[in-house]
């Protein structure tokens, strides 16, 4: 099953260093997943001035749980970057032939 998860960053003033503190980190993390296929897309949400502050990920997994245990182990939610999380199923309509946007 596919579900769409948005995570949210904090917006006090220490926001965007915790989340360059740890990005490595979650971008290692989360390499494996992306490998397996589980992440199936990811990127961060902008503000006006090309700020992240924010991430959305397209994941397959079994249930909402295993995703919602996913991302609270991951570095963003436990280093204090991610501080809400909506996690819902999620079917895909259309499709672009080539959806590489990267």
């Amino acid at each position: 099953m596919l579900f769409i998860a948005i995570a949210r960053d904090g917006t006090d003033e220490l926001a965007p260093s915790r989340r360059a503190a740890v990005r490595a980190k979650h971008l290692e993390g989360i390499a494996p997943l992306v490998e397996a296929g589980t992440v199936q897309l990811g990127g961060a949400f902008l503000n006006d001035a090309g700020e992240m502050t924010g991430s959305m990920m397209l994941i397959e997994a079994p249930t909402l749980e295993s995703v919602r245990s996913m991302l609270e182990r991951d570095v963003y939610t436990t280093g204090g970057v991610w501080q809400s999380l909506e996690i819902t199923p999620f079917r895909i309509a259309v499709q672009a032939k080539d959806a590489n946007h990267a």
